[in-house]
């Protein structure tokens, strides 16, 4: 039964649309803590797609912790990945996957973010 609790609790994350602004793209992340412990730092790399799937930009950084402080159990917090561009993107209709390859929990124990991270894409307003 307590692995079945294990399986439910996890980090929840809502991708939101990518806004374009000038040579940049803004690709907001809304995170919910649903683990029982501190996340003390999570790394993801953020992918634009342009309308034929292909790769128009990458980013990859810390969105909770390393210099900020980590984020506590049911806990929310939010981060804006930014792409630059040498030029101007040649579509405004990209589309952001986000992927995640590390979850660290207070005390240094890593999450297994293929069972433990959920990513949704919310729907453009």
């Amino acid at each position: 039964m307590s692995v079945e609790l294990a399986a439910q609790a996890q980090l929840t994350v809502t991708l939101s649309p990518p806004k374009i602004v000038s040579l940049k793209a803004i690709v907001k992340l809304a995170m919910r803590n649903g683990l029982s412990e501190k996340i003390e730092s999570a790394r993801a790399v953020c992918f634009l797609l342009d309308d034929q799937g292909r790769i128009v930009g990458q980013t990859t950084k810390w969105v909770i912790g390393q210099n900020k402080t980590g984020l506590d159990p049911a806990a929310s917090n939010t981060f804006n990945f930014v792409i630059t561009s040498p030029q101007p993107f040649t579509s405004t209709n990209l589309t952001a996957k986000v992927s995640f390859s590390r979850v660290i929990l207070d005390g240094g124990q890593p999450v297994d973010v293929r069972r433990n991270v959920t990513v949704d894409a919310a729907r453009s307003q």
